[in-house]
């Protein structure tokens, strides 16, 4: 039988210093430094779902917390590009309080996407509403040329 360390501390440790490890251990305070004590919770960008209809692509993108005048999008060179940028609002004085802990952030993000030959761009529609951007990329209709005969000389 080989007997296999796990870790370098006694079985028994007290309430305290099991709470202490949990709040103070190394891997707590990188996990709230590096993702909630951020001004961007959702990393570099928000997340996004895509779904595609036989009419339409439908890109809907999690953004709470914004105004529709917030938003920029544009379509250049085949690339649709979502962007928000929110300006901080301006702090107000009261001598009856005193904040004692801000976790509300205001963030920007820009994020794009390559569009394909299907989609149509004079069609394109966006709608934000409960803090989800919906993106709506109409398909263009499936055009076949015509029957040619081509004759052999």
């Amino acid at each position: 039988m080989t007997y296999v360390k796990f870790n370098n501390t006694p079985v028994a440790k007290s309430f305290g210093g099991l709470v202490e490890e949990i709040f103070n251990g190394a891997n707590l305070n990188k996990f709230i430094k590096d993702d909630f004590n951020t001004a961007d919770f959702f990393g570099a960008h928000p997340p996004v779902n895509i779904l595609e209809t036989k009419e339409a692509y439908v890109l809907d993108l999690l953004v709470p917390g914004l105004n529709k005048e917030d938003f920029k999008i544009s379509l250049e060179n085949k690339v649709l590009t979502v962007s928000a940028e929110r300006e901080k609002e301006a702090e107000t004085k009261d001598e009856n309080q005193k904040q004692i802990r801000r976790e509300f952030s205001f963030r920007s993000f820009k994020r794009s996407f390559t569009l394909n030959e299907q989609v149509d761009a004079a069609k394109i529609q966006a709608k934000y509403e409960n803090g989800i951007l919906k993106v709506t990329l109409s398909k263009k209709e499936n055009i076949q040329d015509p029957v040619k005969a081509i004759v052999v000389e």
